[in-house]
């Protein structure tokens, strides 16, 4: 990949992540919603964290809108989970060298990637009822 070409993958992430909404942002859009909760739930909700007992609008504020949604059955009954992906992108590199007979060849790979899910939130009865957060 030429220098160019890498130029314009950084370009574009950048433009993507620009384009992303934050907690500020979000509480703009929905003032009267976030005015009435308590101070403490505020600042969690400004600092882009949630607790278990939160309300999917508490979540929404807090983390936006999640990348996946899906219904969960078991034993004790259905959930709704939110799952978050993690978009921090990642770099990789890799050269290989290969030989037989009268040939030789090599080759050299860069690529990028995002990982898989950052969070899930686990929502019973309209409340947040468990939160799994997943290590890079």
């Amino acid at each position: 990949m030429t220098s160019q070409r890498f130029a314009l993958a950084v370009l574009a992430c950048a433009l993507a992540l620009a384009g992303c909404s934050t907690p500020d942002s979000r509480i703009q859009k929905n003032t009267s919603a976030f005015a009435g909760y308590p101070p403490a739930v505020q600042a969690k909700i400004r600092a882009g964290e949630i607790e278990v007992g939160y309300t999917p609008a508490m979540v929404a504020l807090a983390l936006g809108r999640a990348d996946r949604v899906y219904r969960r059955q078991t034993a004790a009954g259905e959930t709704e989970v939110w799952a978050y992906a993690d978009k921090t992108p990642s770099i990789g590199f890799g050269i290989g060298i290969g030989g037989g007979g009268h040939h030789s060849s090599g080759g050299v790979a860069l690529g990028t990637s995002t990982g898989g899910d950052r969070l899930h939130v686990v929502f019973n009865q309209g409340k947040v009822t468990a939160i799994d957060r997943f290590e890079r």
